[in-house]
């Protein structure tokens, strides 16, 4: 199975990619976060493209775990991105990554200023990459914290 990881922003969307063999994820460039149309579009390209079978969108939940309305986007959003696409869309709770994303590129030797066009992308593989050792250690790939819309 191939899946991506989409880290939702309003001006930059990040996004990862597994490998073939689903062990690894790869960042690739940031999207447009302006217009969901043309983000679904873009998406879709992708997918196939890469023969994506599985997105996954990150679910902003606050350090309490409550959803706020970024969290109501987000879920909207996974939601259309199903129904257009007709790919299987997952969502993850991203809490910490954007931070974790950050703290390695700096270990890279990449300032804030720098790092600011990588973060989301590498925020979204940090996600995918925690997806993909979870379906690893789970042989059925079941995620039962996770939420699925089927298209």
């Amino acid at each position: 199975m191939r899946a991506a990881a989409i880290d939702l922003g309003r001006v930059r969307v990040g996004l990862a990619v597994s490998d073939e063999l689903g062990a690894i994820a790869h960042t690739r460039p940031c999207l447009p976060g302006h217009d969901a149309g043309r983000l679904v579009a873009s998406l879709s390209r992708i997918a196939g493209d890469e023969g994506i079978d599985l997105f996954i969108v990150g679910l902003p939940r606050t350090l309490r775990g409550h959803e706020g309305p970024a969290a109501r986007q987000a879920r909207a959003f996974a939601q259309r991105l199903s129904r257009d696409t007709g790919i299987r869309v997952e969502l993850m709770d991203e809490r910490w990554t954007t931070k974790e994303a950050y703290s390695r590129l700096a270990e890279q030797g990449l300032d804030q200023k720098k790092a600011r066009s990588r973060v989301d992308s590498a925020a979204a593989a940090i996600m995918l990459q925690a997806w993909l050792d979870r379906a690893r250690c789970n042989d059925a790939g079941d995620h039962d914290d996770d939420e699925r819309f089927a298209p």
